[in-house]
């Protein structure tokens, strides 16, 4: 299975916010859509950083009166590890697991396309399994 099933399934869309927002701007987009992590992207959709729930964690507990006015530039993860569309699954657990990373963008020639969780990889990997465990039983049942 690659990535792009995960896609197919959950669709490609994708918040993103420009580096030269700040904290607050990242709270109310991770909140407004109930997700964990936000691309941040130039006007190309090139991905120059990833901001997640985390992220945002550390500077408030560093700074917890002036955290959300810091610039998204100043916090975001800039070395982004990303996948594209014809990664393996597995391939992306192992990244995930091996970097401890909740969120994995999907790109292609560079351009964001799409984006993945932990929580998209499980949910598919547990389908597969009970698939094969309701073929098991149909096999000795017959």
């Amino acid at each position: 299975m690659h990535v792009d099933t995960i896609l197919q399934t959950k669709g490609i869309v994708v918040h993103t916010l420009p580096k030269t927002g700040t904290l607050a701007d990242a709270v109310t987009l991770l909140n407004t859509h109930n997700i964990g992590a936000v691309v941040i992207t130039d006007d190309k959709q090139h991905i120059v950083g990833i901001l997640s729930e985390r992220d945002i964690v550390r500077q408030l507990g560093k700074n917890p009166n002036g955290a959300l006015s810091l610039s998204i530039a100043d916090c975001m993860t800039k070395g982004v590890v990303t996948a594209e569309r014809t990664t393996t699954i597995d391939d992306v657990m192992e990244s995930m697991t091996k970097r401890r990373i909740r969120h994995m963008p999907i790109a292609e020639g560079g351009k964001l396309v799409g984006i993945i969780s932990i929580g998209d990889v499980v949910k598919l990997k547990i389908a597969e399994v009970e698939h094969e465990a309701e073929a098991l039983r149909e096999y000795i049942s017959s």
